[in-house]
C-alpha cells in the first residue's frame, strides 16, 4: 500500500502541481482583500475535491456502462493525454497558458476593482486543480485498484496534494518570492520527466491488457 501511495502522491504531485499554481493564485487575487483570498483558496480546493472523488467513483461507469470504452483503452488514452501534459511542462507551454488566463482575470479585476469575481468554480478548481491531467490519474488509478484498501492509499495520495495546494494558495506570496522563476522553472521541467515515464507507463499497461500481452 505504501508503494501505491507513493506512486499516486508522485503523480498527482506532478499534474496539479501545488508549488506551480501558487504563483498563478498570486497573480489572480491580487487586488482581492485577505479575506476574500482564503475564501477563493478553501472554496476552490473542496470543489476540486468533489470533482476528483466523482470521476475516481463514477469514472469506470461513465466509461463501460455509458460510453462502451474498455478500461484498456482508457489507460492508453489517459497515458496519452499526460504524456502530452508532460511535454508542455517541459517546454513551458502550461505554464505560459496558466499564466495568459491569470492575466486575463487579473485585468478584469482591474477593470472593476469593487467587485469580487468569484474564480473558485473557473478557472480555479477547474482546470488549475482539477485538470484533464487530474481527472484521467483519478480514473486510471480507481479503475485499477478496486480492493478499499489500495482505493485509501490513493486517495491519501490525492488528498496530500490538495492539502499542499490549499497551503500554497494560503502562502501564495511568500511562497513565489522564496521559489523564484528559475527554481519554479526547473521543477516544473523535472516533473514534466517524472510524469512522461508515468505516462508511456500507462500506455504500456494498456497495450498489454488490449492484446493480452503477458
Amino acid at each position: 500500500m505504501l508503494e501505491l501511495f507513493i506512486a499516486a502522491f508522485v503523480t498527482f504531485f506532478v499534474v496539479i502541481d501545488p508549488p506551480g499554481v501558487a504563483p498563478i493564485f498570486a497573480t489572480m487575487t491580487t487586488h482581492f482583500p485577505p479575506a476574500w483570498r482564503r475564501k477563493m483558496a478553501i472554496k476552490s480546493v473542496l470543489i476540486a475535491t468533489g470533482v476528483l472523488l466523482a470521476f475516481a467513483y463514477g469514472g469506470k461507469w461513465l466509461l463501460e456502462k455509458n460510453l462502451h470504452v474498455s478500461l484498456d483503452a482508457f489507460r492508453i488514452a489517459g497515458g496519452m493525454l499526460l504524456f502530452l501534459i508532460a511535454i508542455d511542462m517541459l517546454f513551458e507551454k502550461r505554464t505560459e497558458r496558466r499564466t495568459e488566463r491569470a492575466e486575463a482575470v487579473k485585468e478584469e479585476q482591474a477593470a472593476h476593482p469593487g467587485a469580487h469575481d468569484d474564480i473558485s468554480v473557473f478557472p480555479l478548481a477547474i482546470p488549475l486543480i482539477a485538470g484533464p491531467g487530474a481527472i484521467a490519474s483519478a480514473m486510471l488509478y480507481f479503475a485499477q485498484n478496486e480492493e478499499p484498501a489500495a482505493r485509501l492509499a490513493v486517495l491519501a495520495g490525492i488528498g496530500a496534494n490538495l492539502a499542499l495546494c490549499l497551503l500554497a494558495f494560503l502562502m501564495a506570496g511568500p511562497l513565489t518570492r522564496l521559489m523564484g522563476a528559475t527554481v519554479a522553472a526547473m521543477i516544473t521541467r523535472i516533473f514534466g520527466i517524472i510524469l512522461a515515464a508515468l505516462a508511456a507507463q500507462f500506455v504500456v499497461d494498456g497495450v498489454r491488457g488490449a492484446f493480452g500481452i503477458g
